[in-house]
């Protein structure tokens, strides 16, 4: 007996001795916290260290960044919940209603999940991570052991690891030996594009509900596997500005429950009791609304937490700043506030954590029997099984419900034609009944107009699916069960006929973008119709794909074309012979060759990075076709002649256009210019675009202009404010840009920018008309000016072609609809 004691205190003295060797963050790095940046890798070791060296923490890996930097996070919790994890991840998915387990657990804890970084010139905040890790897994704290008993705390120390090292290696080779404080110091001045953004200049914090980037698509679909109760994200806003924390600004999501709003209130005030103690300066209720989808703090809010967003003035700031007050900032200021409010948050969670549980289970309860909105069905017509994929894929990686199967007669208001009408539901259409556990997230992506009850917003306040996508739908007042679960019927193409004359492909998504791109990187010569036609009793459209025998003379010419059709799960028809039904012959002039053109895409200063990453992205991730970056301001030294396609994101350029890529292009190049950089060449010589001018605030015998307080002067800007609206545009579908498209084509409006029809200098491919407003918020004087003119054109311009894209069709990545149009700019404009 006495040597089973003497093993027992061994075995006690050993781990009580393991737990008081815990190295802090400083004493891990060799440096306090705040002295310096500390690069990922560090982190990511730092973590690894504690979870090796405690037992109250598990690191769970969710992916790898574009860079190949690691993802993590950590999962902290006292010992007896460390030991049930999965049992306390299948208990709150219970609550939700998405497991089918019983629900086992009695004391289950609340989950805080606290972000990190999502910004990487943010970088305060992943110094924060280390500290709240040490202090959570540090059993000899007895303040935060309390805590963990009935909570779960799961820290993401960096949600952008290539952003942030982008960041901190500019600042350490800009720096001198000590922090120069001035803010006109080169090491307070980050060079293009920024460490905002990640590998592909992507703004992460806007990506939380479309999921286009891997960074985000492993960190919510871990998200999603937990749905924590809490979830705070951190960030940095300019070095000149206090800190905020919730309660948010208005407007609010009108589905956003009462008792969200209550406890963000609860969380504020015991942030503001420790910011009180330390004399520290905030606010709460302004700027940063909750209406957008996409965030950090409003994704979790639909999806039944309390999201919240933190933001310590420091963007810009490095090691030291001082700020227009006089005061100096410092990276041990910026961490100390960010981590007060780390402890806060998980401290006031721990304090009503079992009405934390109860009020989440009410959110998903309410939404399987009582969902919002006034639709309890919404339909998506299978008109493009393409697009349709695409949006199916959407609503798993968010766990939204959807069925196939139901045929019958429905009424529901058509998204397209904004009318309440009778049509018929078929087995291929998709069925989405709003009684599920995701109905709030479901309803905010799906309803048609959104209320926004502040026209002053953070960010775009449309984003209505069927508009993202093209797709047909209708919003049904009943309940309509799928009669069965199947899902889109996959069609396997036909082995190829020995003697195939042709091969022809459909026109109608980024798929086939992606197909055509395929053929071309393996050198097969591709020809489109312009126009369409009728071949085996299968109709075609214009920008079809014509792949022949004649124009290939590899030896292996049909294994490939049928490889890549498979590869991008297209369905070829082959034909036997080159007279078609109707229409013209695969011969003849109206069938014509597609050049595999050799792009160059516009980089560096004055471009707009997110604009230009978006581009990138498409070419390297969605379609795999080579694109070459090139600095703008490099351009009079670049040989033209090895490029046919120049593409001018969005942005602010010098000197353009030069006269040597005017030059260029009346030799036989083609510019297709985006954003802004359309606004940059209207008006100038040799270019037809014309901008159209603002509606007159006064004409001749009107009243004079109003008196305007002066308070009121942010409200009067808004007047001509397009924050993000969709418009219905008029589509001319016979030109090669609208190929594949219906007569219209929804658009995000992000200005009040419109231009003058091109009329005989060109072609008007995309243009207002009066009533194409179909929802967000417009400023009514920009609403005046937009009731007509030209959004999407062409214009000849010598041998060559300038394209005008006046708004963004790869907004973000997630605007679905406009990859096509994008696609039709590189590929079919000749």
């Amino acid at each position: 007996m006495k040597r089973i004691y003497t093993l027992l205190f061994f075995i006690v003295f050993t781990c009580s001795a393991i737990a008081q060797t815990l190295q802090s963050p400083a004493e891990f790095l060799g440096y306090q916290l705040g002295s310096q940046f500390t690069f990922h890798h560090r982190i990511a070791e730092y973590f690894k260290y504690v979870a090796q060296t405690t037992k109250n923490v598990k690191l769970v890996s969710y992916g790898t960044t574009p860079e190949g930097r690691p993802l993590m996070v950590a999962f902290i919790g006292s010992a007896e919940n460390m030991n049930r994890l999965e049992d306390i991840r299948q208990h709150n998915l219970y609550l939700a209603g998405l497991s089918n387990g019983p629900a086992t657990l009695s004391n289950a804890p609340a989950i805080v999940w606290l972000s990190y970084n999502v910004h990487g010139n943010e970088p305060s905040s992943s110094e924060v991570a280390m500290q709240t890790l040490y202090d959570m897994a540090n059993p000899a704290n007895s303040r935060t052991q309390v805590w963990l008993k009935n909570t779960l705390v799961v820290i993401d120390p960096c949600l952008n690891p290539d952003g942030r090292e982008r960041y901190v290696d500019f600042y350490n080779q800009a720096r001198g030996v000590q922090p120069n404080a001035n803010p006109s110091s080169r090491e307070h001045m980050e060079p293009w594009p920024g460490g905002r953004v990640n590998h592909y200049y992507f703004d992460l914090n806007r990506d939380w509900a479309w999921q286009t980037q891997t960074e985000v698509q492993g960190r919510v679909g871990l998200f999603n596997r937990w749905l924590p109760e809490v979830h705070v994200d951190f960030h940095e806003q300019g070095y000149n500005a206090p800190y905020y924390f919730a309660p948010a600004a208005e407007p609010f999501h009108k589905d956003i429950t009462p008792w969200q709003r209550e406890f963000q209130t609860t969380i504020g005030k015991n942030n503001a009791k420790y910011f009180d103690q330390n004399g520290w300066l905030y606010f709460t209720k302004e700027e940063f609304d909750l209406l957008y989808p996409s965030y950090g703090d409003t994704y979790p809010i639909y999806n039944g937490s309390i999201g919240m967003t933190y933001e310590q003035g420091g963007i810009g700031a490095g090691l030291a700043i001082q700020t227009r007050n006089g005061d100096t900032l410092t990276l041990a200021d910026r961490i100390a506030h960010h981590y007060s409010n780390a402890l806060s948050t998980v401290e006031v969670t721990s304090a009503h954590a079992q009405k934390v549980l109860a009020e989440f289970k009410k959110f998903y309860d309410n939404s399987r029997t009582n969902p919002p909105g006034p639709y309890k069905t919404y339909i998506i017509k299978n008109e493009n099984p393409d697009k349709l994929r695409a949006l199916a894929q959407l609503l798993d990686r968010n766990r939204i419900q959807y069925e196939f199967g139901v045929n019958r007669k429905a009424r529901g208001y058509n998204y397209f034609s904004g009318q309440t009408e009778s049509f018929e539901v078929n087995a291929g259409d998709m069925v989405i009944n709003a009684y599920q556990p995701k109905a709030v997230l479901m309803h905010v992506l799906m309803e048609p107009k959104t209320l926004v009850t502040d026209s002053n917003t953070y960010d775009i306040t449309a984003w209505s699916l069927p508009y993202v996508y093209g797709l047909k739908a209708y919003g049904v007042s009943e309940s309509i069960k799928p009669g069965s679960i199947a899902k889109t019927p996959v069609t396997v193409a036909p082995p190829p006929p020995e003697h195939a004359y042709a091969y022809v492909s459909n026109w109608q998504s980024v798929q086939d973008v992606k197909f055509l791109a395929a053929l071309l990187s393996k050198n097969i010569r591709v020809r489109y119709a312009s126009a369409a036609f009728t071949a085996n009793g299968k109709s075609y459209n214009p920008g079809s794909l014509i792949i022949t025998k004649a124009d290939n003379s590899n030896p292996d010419f049909d294994q490939v074309v049928m490889q890549a059709a498979h590869d991008c799960s297209r369905t070829l028809v082959p034909l036997t012979t080159g007279f078609v039904d109707k229409g013209a012959d695969l011969g003849s002039g109206v069938v014509h060759y597609l050049q595999k053109p050799r792009i160059m895409l516009m980089t560096g200063d004055g471009v707009n990075a997110e604009a230009m990453g978006e581009v990138w992205h498409y070419f390297e991730k969605e379609v795999g076709y080579p694109v070459t970056l090139v600095r703008y301001h490099d351009l009079y030294r670049v040989r033209m002649a090895d490029f046919d396609l120049a593409i001018v994101p969005d942005g602010n350029y010098e000197d353009f256009p030069s006269e040597r890529l005017q030059n260029w292009v009346r030799d036989g190049g083609k510019l297709i210019a985006m954003g802004d950089a359309v606004g940059q060449l209207a008006d100038r010589k040799g270019f037809a675009l014309k901008k159209k001018e603002d509606p007159k605030d006064s004409k001749p015998g009107s009243k004079p202009a109003e008196l305007r307080p002066y308070e009121n002067r942010e409200r009067d800007a808004i007047r001509y404010n397009v924050p993000g609206a969709i418009f219905k545009l008029n589509l001319d579908n016979t030109h090669p840009l609208g190929y594949g498209y219906p007569k219209f084509y929804y658009t995000l409006r992000l200005s009040s920018d419109v231009y003058d029809y091109l009329g005989d200098d060109g072609w008007s491919v995309g243009t207002l008309k009066k009533g194409g407003y179909t929802s967000g918020f417009v400023g009514q004087k920009a609403k005046d000016k937009l009731s007509s003119g030209l959004v999407f054109g062409v214009q000849p311009l010598g041998r060559g072609s300038v394209v005008y894209l006046a708004d963004d069709p790869l907004f973000r990545s997630f605007w679905e609809n406009g990859k096509l149009l994008f696609g039709n700019a590189v590929f079919m404009v000749q």
